[in-house]
């Protein structure tokens, strides 16, 4: 794996265990990628300015040289202090969206500065922001909405998940186009049909004149599919879904069980 000159992660069910933590054996495998001139970096759902908070937190600042977030709606690199977004749902979209689910058992979020921007309290925010750690904030979605924003969250119960995603097949908008998916148990994602992770990816490879085939990635859930298809290596963790199995190169352990740190350790950095 010579070719190999970065590694990006996602988050949850990735580079997080269960509990929330990245474990000091993963850490210690970071490091020693940066040590070897190979850069790391961030791939998640999850907005840059929270990303970037909780990084001390986690035990990783200092160690991210980028991050893709928004699933690929933003850009942001560290050496070239580069930032960018790209393809934001228009406000009037994202309200015909939640009139599309608002009689179901769901609630609604958009990630913005470091905050979880909800329409209500309830327990389901309550819970995303304890599983994100990060704080929430109840607005007025009608004036928050006069201004497009990179994607939509709906959060809902598991158990109620099934009924999302059928109902998610009847929502169309003549004016606007979007595209969806789970993107956890507890999340189902709107946002424009040309965001993905793998949108972002070659955006911040070119910054660095790599190609895709430069790139490792790790992921488990369907939004991690694409980058998983398009990087030089895909990585899966056992953990992920089959579909994003399905087009993995490798599988490795559980984010549980130092499944990242295993990998690099055993294909990384023994070359």
């Amino acid at each position: 794996m010579n070719h190999i000159k970065a590694v990006m992660c996602d988050i949850d069910g990735t580079l997080l265990n269960d509990h929330g933590i990245i474990t000091f054996k993963t850490i210690q495998a970071i490091q020693s990628l940066r040590d070897h001139g190979i850069l790391f970096g961030i791939s998640t759902g999850r907005d840059v300015p929270s990303i970037k908070r909780l990084f001390p937190i986690w035990g990783i600042d200092g160690m991210v040289d980028m991050i893709i977030g928004s699933n690929g709606g933003e850009v942001y690199d560290y050496a070239y202090d580069h930032y960018e977004q790209n393809y934001p749902l228009d406000g009037r979209l994202i309200q015909d969206i939640i009139k599309h689910f608002q009689d179901m058992d769901v609630n609604f979020c958009i990630h913005g500065d470091g905050v979880l921007y909800t329409p209500k309290e309830d327990n389901l925010i309550k819970e995303l922001s304890k599983t994100d750690q990060l704080p929430y904030k109840v607005i007025d979605f009608d004036k928050f909405l006069r201004k497009p924003q990179l994607k939509l969250l709906i959060v809902c119960n598991p158990k109620v998940m099934p009924e999302v995603i059928k109902r998610s097949k009847t929502f169309h908008s003549e004016k606007f186009k979007s595209a969806c998916l789970q993107t956890s148990k507890l999340l189902f994602e709107y946002m424009d049909p040309r965001i993905s992770k793998a949108f972002g990816l070659k955006k911040v490879m070119e910054l660095h004149h790599f190609s895709m085939d430069n790139l490792c990635t790790f992921g488990d859930a369907d939004n991690d599919y694409d980058m998983t298809l398009h990087a030089g290596v895909g990585v899966v963790m056992a953990n992920g879904s089959k579909k994003t199995k399905s087009v993995a190169d490798y599988i490795t352990e559980d984010n549980n069980h130092d499944g990242i740190a295993n990998f690099i350790e055993k294909h990384l950095l023994l070359r």
